[in-house]
């Protein structure tokens, strides 16, 4: 199997998996708790989409990724980031095989402006690159 290049976006990091939706989802929940992440919500947009809409999209699913301790010291340092957690990151089927994409931490708490939670969203990002380096 070909691995292909982490590729960066304004607000997001991901990867294209060779491999087929159904066998790349739990990896990525594996590789999630081996940096430290609990899966915390798991949003199935297909089904979603298909009991709200009566629409049919290819599989997608959004995993509300957290580590424990990284969001412990975030809330301590900026109580109202609650807004913006967990970390998500989405597994979506394509026809190239499989997209993950996980959230840019340092983009996304770098919004709120305060300069202390910048070493937390620095090895939030870490463990997120690690994640999408493992897969």
């Amino acid at each position: 199997m070909r691995r292909r290049p982490v590729e960066s976006i304004e607000y997001g990091v991901g990867r294209y998996l060779d491999q087929p939706y159904e066998t790349a989802l739990p990896h990525v929940v594996e590789a999630l708790k081996t940096e430290g992440f609990g899966v915390v919500t798991e949003i199935d947009v297909r089904e979603t989409m298909r009991e709200k809409l009566g629409v049919d999209v290819t599989p997608h699913t959004i995993l509300g990724a957290c580590n424990p301790e990284l969001a412990h010291a975030a809330l301590q340092v900026e109580p109202d980031l609650g807004v913006l957690l967990p970390c998500n990151v989405v597994v979506y089927a394509t026809p190239r095989g499989t997209r993950v994409t996980a959230v840019n931490a340092g983009a996304m708490l770098g919004m709120v402006g305060n300069p202390a939670l910048e070493r937390i969203a620095a090895e939030v990002g870490r463990r997120l690159d690690r994640v999408l380096e493992s897969l």
